[in-house]
C-alpha cells in the first residue's frame, strides 16, 4: 500500500504546472464574458434610446374605456392599482394616477390606476304598513336617513303608519340617503270623501258607496281577468285619496266567461301574523305568461285574505309581507 502512495506521489512530481497555459484560458474566458456583457448593455442602450419621450396624458376623472385609449394612443399601459368607494366619482372612473399627468416618461411605461367603486349601495327596505317609529329604525339599521314626514287620512291604516314611500321598495341607492314618508292621519273628518279600498269586492258594494256618497262611476270590464266575473280587480284613483263629485272615478271588473260546466278553482287563503301592527301584504301569481299580482294592501293582525283563482292559470303562488317573501305555494 505504502509502495501505491509514493508511485502517485512520484507521478505527481514529473507532472509539470502549466503556468502560462490556465493564464491564457483565464484571460480569453474574462475576455468572452466582457464582450457579452457589453454587447447586452449596448443592445439595451440602444432599445431604450430608440424610445421616445411622452408625456403622461391626465385621465383622472375619465372612464376606464376612455383613459385606457388616451394612454394606448400615447404608447402607454395600464395597470390597476385598486378600487375605492366614492360618493361623488361615479362607477369605473379613474380616481388617480401614477406617474402622475404631465410626467415625461418613455414609449412603453405602464401607469398604475384607481378606479372609483361609486358611493356604497343599499336596497330601499319596504315601510309601508310600519309605524314611522319602526321605519326610522328599519332605515337606520340599512344605513339610511328619514326625510320628510307628512300626514294623509286613510281608510285602512292605523294613525302613524307608513301608506307611501319615496324612494320606493328595493330600489339602489347610496349609503345615507333620504327616504320620505306619507304616513296615516287616521279616518278622515266629516265632509271629507275618500275613496275606500274596492279591490276583490263586487261591483255592487260600490255602486252602494256611491250612491251614499254622491258620486258616480265607471265601470271598464277585463274579459281576461283570473278573478270570477263581477269581481272588482283595480281602481282608480288608488285607495285613500280624497274624492269629489268632479272626481271621475273608473273601476276595473272582471268579465271573466261563465263556463258551461263548474271550473276547478284553486282557493288562495292566508292569515296575516296576529301580532304587532297592520302588514302590506302583496299575493303574485306566477305562470309561464309572466306575474300577475292578485291582491295589494294592508291588513290587521289575525285578519284573513280569501282568494280564488282557476287551476292552470298559475304555477304557483308568492306571498309577499312587508315586501319579504314570506311563502311559496305549488299550485295543484
Amino acid at each position: 500500500m505504502k509502495k501505491v502512495i509514493d508511485t502517485i506521489r512520484k507521478v505527481q512530481e514529473d507532472i509539470p504546472i502549466n503556468f502560462a497555459f490556465i493564464a491564457k484560458i483565464s484571460s480569453l474566458a474574462l475576455f468572452v464574458f466582457l464582450l457579452t456583457f457589453l454587447s447586452f448593455s449596448w443592445t439595451m442602450q440602444t432599445v431604450i434610446h430608440h424610445r421616445k419621450d411622452v408625456i403622461v396624458p391626465d385621465i383622472k376623472g375619465k372612464s376606464s374605456v376612455n383613459a385606457l385609449q388616451l394612454l394606448s394612443e400615447n404608447d402607454l399601459a395600464m395597470r390597476i392599482g385598486g378600487y375605492e368607494f366614492n360618493e361623488g366619482v361615479p362607477i369605473a372612473t379613474v380616481l388617480r394616477q401614477h406617474p402622475a399627468a404631465g410626467t415625461t416618461v418613455r414609449e412603453g411605461k405602464i401607469i398604475t390606476v384607481v378606479f372609483s367603486q361609486g358611493g356604497e349601495s343599499v336596497f330601499v327596505p319596504n315601510l309601508i304598513g310600519l309605524p314611522l317609529r319602526n321605519a326610522e329604525l328599519f332605515l337606520r339599521q340599512r344605513q339610511l336617513l328619514l326625510g320628510s314626514v307628512s300626514e294623509s287620512y286613510s281608510l285602512k291604516a292605523d294613525k302613524g303608519t307608513v301608506l307611501l314611500q319615496d324612494p320606493k321598495p328595493e330600489i339602489s341607492v347610496g349609503k345615507s340617503q333620504m327616504v320620505s314618508v306619507v304616513v296615516s292621519a287616521g279616518n278622515p273628518p266629516s265632509g271629507i270623501n275618500l275613496m275606500p279600498d274596492f279591490r276583490q269586492k263586487k261591483a255592487d258594494d260600490a255602486y252602494a258607496w256611491a250612491a251614499t256618497s254622491g258620486l258616480n262611476i265607471n265601470i271598464l270590464e277585463d274579459a281576461s281577468s283570473l278573478f270570477p266575473r263581477g269581481t272588482i280587480i283595480d281602481q282608480a284613483p288608488p285607495p285613500d285619496t280624497v274624492v269629489s263629485q268632479e272626481s271621475r272615478i273608473n273601476l276595473t271588473v272582471s268579465a271573466r266567461s261563465v263556463s258551461a260546466e263548474p271550473e276547478l278553482e284553486y282557493h288562495v287563503r292566508y292569515e296575516a301574523p296576529q301580532s304587532g301592527v297592520q302588514r302590506h301584504i302583496r299575493i303574485v301569481s306566477v305562470s309561464k305568461s309572466g306575474d300577475k299580482e292578485i291582491f295589494n294592501g294592508l291588513r290587521d293582525p289575525g285578519s284573513k285574505i280569501d282568494l280564488t283563482i282557476p287551476f292552470g292559470s298559475a304555477d304557483k303562488i308568492r306571498i309577499f309581507v312587508n315586501g319579504i317573501l314570506v311563502e311559496e305555494r305549488p299550485v295543484k
